[in-house]
């Protein structure tokens, strides 16, 4: 049976400390105009229709040497002139900053040490061999939400050799035999549906008061943003005349 386990009073660092583990899952929401795409789109597999809290997913690798927390993910991550594109390890210390990351998950999902040990040795691979970052097939998982395609089968836009975060998340683990969510494609996974795993396990939820008024700003800003997108396809469309 799985737990949620509400956490207050926390900045992003001392969540971080007080429960990143080796083998744990890490959840974050953005404030990103991409955030709030994703947030938005996946609230075709949210029961209640609602906004997903979820954007971003990534691994714990645990503690270093130089003591901080570490992570496998799978990310854009772009600094001046140097672009990562793909699966890559960073500091924890990357989703510390509170108004940028507002949201905050931890799950344990009870792993053994050898399933710890195969996680990362999966992991490590993936980052070793400079697998990559897939838009495409985060837009194929985008469409098939919209339009309830079929999940269980293969991404449409599937790239050999290419995640996008979730979907890293959910094939390390099952190729580290621990399958998060049966019968859904490894490439159509959400950070929303590794929330909702039926897998038993523990889940720290870092809770914020977000004022009403910033929540709606930014909805009003994507909305505004998607209606001027839609309005510039139409104008792009040839005249059926």
């Amino acid at each position: 049976m799985s737990e949620i386990i509400p956490v207050r009073g926390l900045t992003n660092a001392e969540f971080f400390a007080r429960h990143a583990a080796l083998g744990r899952v890490g959840l974050v929401g953005g404030n990103a105009f991409v955030d709030r795409v994703i947030a938005r789109a996946e609230r075709h597999v949210v029961p209640e229709r609602k906004w997903s809290r979820w954007t971003h997913a990534f691994l714990f690798q645990g503690t270093r040497p130089d003591g901080h927390h570490w992570v496998i993910e799978s990310d854009l991550d772009i600094h001046r002139k140097h672009i990562r594109l793909g699966v890559q390890e960073n500091r924890v210390a990357k989703f510390e900053d509170d108004r940028t990351y507002s949201t905050l998950a931890i799950l344990d999902f009870g792993l053994t040490p050898e399933e710890e040990r195969r996680l990362i040795a999966v992991s490590l691979d993936l980052v070793a061999n400079r697998a990559r970052y897939s838009l495409r097939e985060l837009l194929g998982t985008l469409i098939a939400m919209k339009f309830a395609g079929p999940r269980g089968e293969a991404n449409r836009l599937e790239r050999e050799h290419s995640y996008y975060c979730s979907a890293l998340v959910r094939h390390v683990f099952r190729e580290a035999g621990v399958d998060l969510l049966p019968g859904l494609e490894v490439k159509h996974t959400t950070p929303e549906e590794l929330s909702r795993s039926p897998r038993p396990h523990r889940m720290w939820v870092l809770e914020r008061e977000i004022p009403t008024s910033t929540l709606t700003t930014a909805a009003r800003k994507l909305r505004r943003t998607l209606a001027a997108v839609r309005r510039a396809r139409r104008r792009r469309s040839p005249d059926p005349g």
